[in-house]
């Protein structure tokens, strides 16, 4: 609540809070109304230590006033402030489960931007700092509202085998900080979103209960691609930035980081992350020691917790408000890299944004998507659920839009197309790839993808990849034979969104049904319409006459082609770069 500050005792909350340079906290979440608050109001420290200290109504001071006024025993006034199971219950000695006795009443969420939206944020005027803040809202909330929608339930009976969705909401304290734990402080600009486990059941009595912790925490991941998707459109939006993928390690999953920003400034701002490599590098060569071969996947996350709990610094005892942060780390940055990098960030960006949208059409083709998305898991991990293919879909997406905002439900229609097409069962409640569907013609070259997931000389990611590109090219050969039929088939277009000049270019897909472009005016549409309407015309008349210059029979006229509206977008974009065609 007071950031990394320390609160000397007796020392009321919001000084506390305005030493240490952050501000109060706020409420977030559809929950709230069932405990009488209200969407940003300010977190005091007594509805705190109610709510996430003891689980009990933020208000209960006034309640047992009340209900003592009208004699009920004291005892009986505390039970009814109490939210679900009094925590008492955890702390006698005849609880059955040693972890119970220890109270567990809220979970930590971090929202955390790119490298290089924080160096923006520090770096930059006051304009674009509140800019980036305002993001930093919008998207944070539209990640928690999706949690309380689609993934928040509430447990009950023996080991919570009852779950149902809540019945109101989530009940959420946000609080903002500013800075880094690193030896000399560093800009970092990111939320905690204390979850508070109690909620209300879907019942007639409107009773509590807990949250089940473990459906939200597996969905941590989706959570937070969905995150970053939002937090790069309203950038885009906003500013006018556009986004690229930057590769941290080599062979490992690019990171998507703004445009033009000089990358001098993000090994000054990742100071911290300098630290961690340094340990985790002596760690690694210690393992291969022991075991006689590089770390996997888990092993090398174990070895990356270590070296960051050995370089964890202590809190910083000197205290700064924002604005004093903001000029130590503009003088710091020109010192190190002159005044002409720090000074132009702003403009190089929305030059270098110019570039990206000149190359990279926003455009997404639901088939390759798929065929994307379920090698890369399929390749990562074997067998998988639903949650893995959603978080891998949230990335393509930011992979291929760069920024551009995208339609409502497109991830869930590629995963549901991964699901329908490309999966089949793989034990309780998983499922795996089904090459037998991604291979329906070849069955010899069905095995493309294992050799891919045991070769251990490369890594997981840059094996995915391979097998991401291989999918693709299959998918762009049966469309080109397809193409080359004489047989009519349907045809569909994905138009970009109203703001780009040039209409993108299209493909076909095999199934009617799966089409999911970018929204356009109306105009645009039927302009598109009449060009692809006089292009297949053209085609279907060099068709006829190359298929009579070959064949000593007269061919039928061809069925008249629908109009180019029932079928799916066709340009390619694979992380990374940026390739296309026109069917």
């Amino acid at each position: 609540m007071v950031g990394d500050g320390r609160r000397a005792a007796g020392t009321p909350l919001r000084a506390a809070q305005d030493e240490a340079g952050v501000p109060p906290g706020v409420w977030k979440g559809r929950g709230l109304a069932a405990v009488g608050l209200t969407a940003g109001d300010v977190v005091t420290e007594r509805q705190a230590e109610l709510l996430l200290g003891e689980g009990r109504h933020p208000d209960a001071d006034r309640i047992e006033r009340e209900l003592l006024a009208q004699g009920e025993s004291p005892a009986r006034a505390r039970r009814v402030t109490v939210l679900g199971r009094p925590i008492e219950h955890n702390r006698s000695p005849k609880t059955e489960k040693a972890k119970e006795r220890t109270p567990w009443l809220a979970m930590d969420l971090v929202f955390r931007a790119p490298s290089t939206a924080h160096i923006a944020w520090a770096l930059g005027d006051d304009e674009t700092r509140l800019v980036l803040e305002l993001c930093q809202d919008i998207a944070r909330d539209k990640a928690l509202a999706w949690l309380e929608d689609e993934v928040a339930q509430i447990r009950w009976g023996s080991g919570g085998k009852h779950r149902k969705p809540v019945r109101d909401g989530l009940i959420v304290a946000v609080f903002r900080h500013y800075e880094s734990r690193a030896a000399e402080s560093r800009p970092l600009l990111h939320d905690h979103a204390v979850v508070s486990i109690r909620a209300r059941r879907p019942d007639d009595k409107g009773t509590w209960g807990n949250l089940s912790a473990d459906s939200i925490l597996a969905h941590i991941v989706a959570a937070d691609t969905l995150y970053t998707l939002y937090f790069m459109e309203e950038v885009s939006a906003r500013l006018g930035w556009a986004w690229e993928p930057r590769e941290v390690t080599p062979g490992r999953r690019p990171v998507m980081e703004i445009a033009g920003i000089d990358q001098r400034l993000i090994g000054w701002q990742s100071t911290r992350r300098q630290q961690i490599e340094d340990a985790l590098s002596v760690l690694t060569a210690g393992y291969e020691e022991r075991q006689g071969h590089p770390p996997g996947e888990r092993a090398s996350y174990a070895l990356a917790c270590q070296a960051a709990d050995q370089t964890r610094p202590p809190k910083r005892t000197v205290l700064l408000s924002l604005t004093e942060l903001r000029e130590r780390w503009r003088a710091s940055a020109i010192r190190a890299y002159g005044a002409d990098v720090v000074d132009r960030l702003a403009e190089r960006a929305r030059a270098a944004a110019v570039a990206v949208w000149a190359r990279v059409r926003p455009v997404v083709d639901i088939a390759l998507a798929a065929v994307d998305v379920v090698a890369v898991v399929y390749v990562m991990r074997g067998a998988f659920k639903r949650h893995h293919l959603l978080a891998e879909a949230r990335r393509y997406l930011s992979y291929v839009l760069r920024g551009r905002p995208h339609q409502a439900g497109l991830d869930d229609q590629i995963v549901q197309t991964v699901v329908d097409d490309y999966t089949r069962p793989a034990g309780r409640r998983m499922m795996t790839a089904d090459l037998r569907a991604l291979y329906p013609r070849d069955t010899e070259d069905q095995a493309v993808l294992r050799p891919l997931t045991r070769k251990r000389s490369a890594p997981q990611y840059a094996r995915a990849r391979l097998a991401a590109g291989a999918l693709a090219t299959r998918v762009h050969a049966t469309r080109r034979a397809e193409c080359l039929s004489p047989r009519t088939r349907p045809r569909a277009v994905a138009v970009p969104a109203a703001s780009r000049s040039h209409p993108g270019p299209f493909h076909s897909d095999r199934e009617a049904g799966r089409v999911l472009g970018q929204e356009t005016g109306v105009d645009t549409v039927e302009q598109t319409r009449r060009t692809l309407e006089a292009a297949a015309a053209k085609l279907q008349d060099g068709i006829r006459e190359c298929a009579v210059a070959h064949s000593p029979r007269p061919q039928p006229a061809p069925a008249t082609a629908p109009p180019p509206h029932t079928q799916q977008p066709g340009t390619q974009h694979t992380p990374g770069r940026t390739t296309g065609g026109v069917a």
